[in-house]
């Protein structure tokens, strides 16, 4: 039995969760999580401890970014948020949410029914559904997706911290399949380059044994933006974190400096990008 506190893929649900708990014991905090550190356990701790000395100030940015993404894409009219392979994430308790608003977490049964425990007391601020499923499975995920599109008019999806788990080719399916769904009108995902991929990779070694990297966004923007979605906000990890803050002293100058451009080959980025369905174009009429 490996020995690393990384048992599964789900298991890093934890590790982001313990993150969002330090962050929330700041003075300075930048987003407050009162849920998190009962979902990180001390199994979550552990595997943050064993983590890249960069991992931190990355997810904790990441969870700020995509936050405010939400809160936007909510003031601008949608009324869902789908969160797929949500993990132990807590936004609808902790966000300042329209109550109206429908909010929908799909991840593996055991996650699903270990969070249901864990949060059982506790009070979205939103309507929240929590789905099993498996992702992976393309009948069962497109079934999925097909009942969720009759729920709502205008869905935002949420990837946090997903595809990076997921093979290209599975990466690309899940892009063509969230295109297909009418009612699908944005997207937000994070992704990195293969060079920070393999920086990654190699920080963490072996305690990632059950839990491998494995998307590595070669074309960069263009690898979704061919699966019918055009990227309409794309945020820098590295800059975003230089202004909230959260760079080691000695990286914040590097925030300053022109970002290597994710649309381009080469180079060292990571980003959140919120991309919009690209509508199909009509058929002429024959006449």
């Amino acid at each position: 039995m490996s020995s690393t506190p990384v048992r599964h893929v789900s298991d890093t649900a934890r590790w982001v969760a313990a993150y969002r708990a330090l962050e929330s014991a700041r003075k300075d905090a930048i987003f407050h999580d009162p849920l998190a550190d009962r979902l990180a356990g001390e199994r979550g701790y552990a595997i943050a401890k064993l983590a890249s000395v960069h991992s931190q100030w990355a997810l904790v940015t990441r969870t700020r970014i995509i936050d405010d993404l939400v809160m936007k894409s909510v003031a601008r009219g949608t009324d869902c948020v789908l969160n797929l392979a949500a993990g132990f994430d807590t936004r609808p308790y902790r966000l300042q949410l329209p109550h109206e608003l429908l909010w929908i977490e799909a991840d593996l049964p055991a996650l699903i029914d270990e969070k249901d425990e864990l949060l059982r007391n506790e009070k979205p601020q939103c309507k929240l559904a929590r789905e099993r499923v498996d992702l992976t499975h393309a009948e069962t995920r497109t079934a999925f997706l097909d009942d969720v599109n009759g729920r709502a008019s205008r869905t935002l999806v949420i990837t946090e911290g997903l595809v990076i788990y997921l093979d290209n080719a599975v990466v690309s399916q899940l892009a063509r399949a969230l295109a297909a769904v009418p009612n699908f009108a944005h997207w937000i995902v994070d992704f990195s380059s293969p060079e920070i991929l393999e920086m990654q990779q190699r920080s963490m070694g072996a305690e990632l044994a059950n839990a491998p990297f494995r998307f590595a966004a070669t074309e960069g923007l263009d690898f979704f933006e061919r699966e019918g979605w055009k990227a309409e906000n794309v945020l820098s990890l590295m800059r975003e974190a230089g202004r909230l803050r959260r760079l080691p002293t000695w990286m914040r100058l590097f925030a300053l400096l022109p970002q290597p451009d994710p649309r381009k080959r080469g180079g060292r980025w990571s980003v959140v990008t919120e991309f919009a369905k690209v509508p199909e174009l009509k058929k002429p009429v024959v006449a």
